[in-house]
């Protein structure tokens, strides 16, 4: 007979993979949009693996909503939970990256945007990649309007999507899960007119 050490890496699959730096509001958006209850306390790394919730939208079908725990500069290299993070990010087909635009967010927006995407493009090409939305969270916590101001500039000369909300009064939630799930539901005709071309050149 023969003998063989194998290594087995479970990464989750959903739909939406919320990610951000800690604290951005990950686990806060997830409880108030599904029935997921994940930790939630107001210092780092609270979320330790990642969460899943179902999110319904209205007339569109709903999705899977995967709360990934937060990372730190250097996340590719293994620093606070590295891999544990990057890992399931590859499974899923739109990401929400959460950027903290409230007066007590210790980066600027675009700093924490960048330090976050830095760290996917460094783990792979591929997920630099990734559709993305931009939500800028903890909106009720803000007094003036320059950090608000500073991302959404920013994410119209990036040209991607931006809202900003806050998990804690609900205010611009609807909207963007309501856009996500428009988004996904696009990302899933796609796929499966692909699987129905391929299925006949097969035949």
């Amino acid at each position: 007979g023969e003998s063989q050490w194998l290594l087995l890496e479970l990464k989750l699959l959903a739909d939406v993979g919320v990610i951000g730096l800690p604290n951005a509001g990950k686990s806060t958006l997830l409880s108030s949009v599904s029935a997921a209850r994940p930790k939630i306390a107001d210092y780092p790394f609270t979320t330790l693996s990642p969460n899943l919730g179902a999110v319904s939208c209205g007339r569109h079908k709903g999705f899977i909503m995967a709360d990934i725990p937060g990372l730190i500069e250097g996340a590719h290299e293994g620093k606070g939970l590295g891999f544990q993070f990057l890992r399931h990010v590859e499974r899923t087909s739109i990401l929400l990256h959460l950027v903290d635009i409230s007066d007590g967010a210790t980066l600027s927006p675009v700093e924490s945007l960048e330090m976050v995407n830095k760290e996917l493009s460094l783990y792979h090409i591929d997920l630099s990649e990734k559709s993305q939305v931009i939500a800028g969270t903890k909106a009720d916590a803000v007094t003036g309007d320059d950090r608000l101001r500073e991302l959404s500039e920013y994410c119209k000369k990036k040209r991607l999507k931006f809202f900003a909300i806050s998990a804690a009064t609900g205010a611009g939630v609807k909207e963007v899960m309501n856009y996500l799930g428009k988004a996904v539901e696009k990302m899933r005709k796609k796929e499966e007119s692909r699987l129905k071309r391929h299925k006949r050149i097969k035949m």
